[in-house]
C-alpha cells in the first residue's frame, strides 16, 4: 500500500494496518470500515454510560485500554496521537500549520463514505471488545441520511479521551452548499425588487405627471388672484430652531434674564421672510381661499374684541395651518395698566383662544408693540416663549420699514392688518397681493414663523 501523508507537519505515516497487541496479547486487525463502525457502537455505549452516572466504567473506559485504542485508530488513520492517548483530530492544524489530510474544505472534518458523523466522533477509547459487541446491532443508514451518502458534518467540541480520527478519508468530495442570499428590503417609494422597467418608467412618469400638475396648479392660482408669477416655495425648515435673542435697544427696563426674546428678525441664511397679520376687525371669505390656494404661510395675532363676532372665520385658517396667537383682549397701551390689568389681558386672552381653537399660544404681540418689564413676566408666566414684533409694516400702497434699508432681508418678520375697505381703500386681497409680488419680485419665499420660532 501507498503511503498517506498526515498534513504539513512534515512527517509522513504509513497507510499499512499494523499489528498491535490487545489486552488478551493477540494480535487484532481491523479494516477502517469496521474500525468506524466499532466506534459508532462505542459512541452509543460511553453515553449510554454516562448517562446512568456508572463513574465506574468511565473511568475504566479512560483506562490503559483506552490509551491503546487510541494509538491503535491513530495509527490507522495515519495521524500521531498526542501524549495522554488522545488521537488527533482530522483537519486540526498540527505543528507544522495546514489542515490534515482528508479534512473537508467546509469545516475542517471529514466523514468517511458509509460511516455516520456519530460514528466518527465517538471516543477513541472504548475497548474494542466492546465495540465488537456492539457493532452487530447497529442499525443500518436509513436513505437519505446525509451521513450515508458521506456528507460532511459540523465537529462538536474536542473532549479528552474523544477523537474523529480513525476513518479513511471519503470516496469522493463533501457536496459544498451555497450560502444562503440575504434579505433585502426595498427602499420606500422605490420600484420593487425584480420590476420590470416598464413599471419602473411608468412611476417615474406617474410623479413627472404630478409635479406638472402641481405646477400648473400654482400658475393658475396666480393668474386667479392677479400675480404675474406664484410666490416662490420657502425651503425646508431648518431641522434645529435658530437661538433667537433679544434686539439690542429691545429690552425692557427691569427685566432679568429667561424673559421671553423681543425681537423683529429671525437669524437665518435662508432668503424667507414671514408673514404676520393682527387685529381681526376685517373677515375676508376670499382672502383665506387665495392663501390656501396660494399655498402661503402666515400667522394671526388676534384680539378677542375684534374676533369673538365670527370666531368661525379664524377656525377655518386654523384649519388651513395657520397658527393663531395672543395680541390681548382688547389691544390697550399696556405699559399704562397695572399689574392685574396687564394679567387680565394677556393671560384671559390664553383662556379665550384655548377654549376657541383649543391650544394656548405661545407668541404674544403687544399692542403697538409697546411692553414694559411686567409684560415679559406676566406672559411667561401665561406660557408666552416669544415676542415677534416687526421689521417692516405693509400698507395697500407703501411698506413703512423700521431701519433705513428700504428692502427685504433674511428673516425679516412682516406685519399687516385684518382690515379692508372700511379701514383702507383696499381689500385684503389687494393688500397682500402687492405684499406678494414685491417679496416675489426680490427674490424671497414665505416662510413659516413657527418652524423657525
Amino acid at each position: 500500500m501507498k503511503e498517506r501523508a498526515s498534513g504539513s507537519s512534515g512527517g509522513a505515516r504509513t497507510g499499512r494496518r499494523r499489528r498491535r497487541p490487545g489486552r488478551d496479547g493477540r494480535a487484532q486487525r481491523r479494516p477502517a470500515r469496521a474500525v468506524a463502525s466499532a466506534l459508532l457502537a462505542a459512541s452509543v455505549a460511553s453515553v449510554a454510560a454516562l448517562g446512568s452516572g456508572c463513574s465506574a466504567g468511565g473511568a475504566d473506559l479512560a483506562g490503559d485500554a483506552g490509551k491503546a485504542g487510541a494509538a491503535r485508530l491513530a495509527g490507522a488513520a495515519g495521524v500521531a496521537a498526542p501524549p495522554g492517548g488522545d488521537a488527533a483530530t482530522p483537519g486540526s492544524v498540527p505543528a507544522g500549520g495546514s489542515p490534515s489530510a482528508g479534512a473537508s474544505p467546509a469545516t475542517g472534518s471529514a466523514t468517511p463514505s458509509g460511516t455516520s458523523s456519530a460514528a466518527a466522533s465517538a471516543p477513541a477509547s472504548v475497548p474494542a471488545s466492546a465495540a465488537a459487541s456492539a457493532t452487530a446491532s447497529a442499525p443500518p443508514a436509513a436513505p437519505g441520511d446525509p451521513s450515508a451518502s458521506g456528507a460532511s458534518s459540523a465537529p462538536g467540541p474536542h473532549r479528552p479521551g474523544a477523537s474523529t480520527a480513525g476513518a479513511s478519508p471519503p470516496s469522493r468530495t463533501p457536496e459544498l452548499r451555497p450560502a444562503a442570499k440575504p434579505s433585502v428590503r426595498p427602499v420606500p417609494g422605490a420600484p420593487a425588487a425584480g420590476a420590470r422597467p416598464a413599471d419602473a418608467a411608468g412611476a417615474l412618469a406617474s410623479y413627472a405627471a404630478r409635479v406638472k400638475a402641481t405646477a400648473a396648479a400654482r400658475l393658475a392660482a396666480a393668474k386667479k388672484w392677479g400675480l404675474p408669477t406664484p410666490p416662490l416655495l420657502a425651503p425646508p425648515p431648518p431641522a434645529v430652531k435658530p437661538v433667537v435673542p433679544t434686539r439690542k435697544g429691545f429690552e425692557a427696563e427691569g427685566g432679568e434674564q429667561g424673559l421671553p426674546p423681543v425681537f423683529t428678525r429671525v437669524p437665518t441664511k435662508d432668503k424667507v421672510v414671514f408673514l404676520t397679520i393682527d387685529d381681526g376687525s376685517e373677515k375676508e371669505p376670499d382672502f383665506l381661499s387665495m392663501m390656501s390656494e396660494l399655498h402661503v404661510p402666515y400667522s394671526a395675532f388676534l384680539s378677542d374684541y375684534l374676533i369673538k363676532d365670527d370666531y368661525g372665520y379664524f377656525a377655518k385658517a386654523q384649519a388651513s395651518g395657520v397658527t393663531l396667537s395672543n395680541h390681548t383682549l382688547t389691544h390697550p397701551y399696556l405699559p399704562g395698566l397695572t399689574h392685574a390689568q396687564q394679567e387680565h389681558e394677556i393671560c384671559g386672552q390664553q383662556d379665550k383662544l384655548a377654549k376657541e381653537y383649543g391650544k394656548r399660544p405661545t407668541l404674544f404681540r403687544p399692542p403697538y408693540g409697546n411692553y414694559n418689564g411686567d409684560t415679559l413676566r406676566i406672559a411667561k408666566s401665561c406660557g408666552i416663549k416669544a415676542f415677534p414684533l416687526w421689521e417692516t409694516e405693509a400698507f395697500p400702497t407703501h411698506m413703512d420699514w423700521r431701519d433705513e434699508a428700504q428692502h427685504f432681508e433674511p428673516g425679516d418678520i412682516i406685519l399687516t392688518h385684518f382690515q379692508g375697505p372700511s379701514e383702507w381703500k383696499a381689500t385684503m386681497v389687494e393688500n397682500v397681493r402687492n405684499l406678494l409680488k414685491r417679496i416675489t419680485d426680490q427674490g424671497y419665499a414665505v416662510a413659516r414663523l413657527e418652524d423657525y420660532v
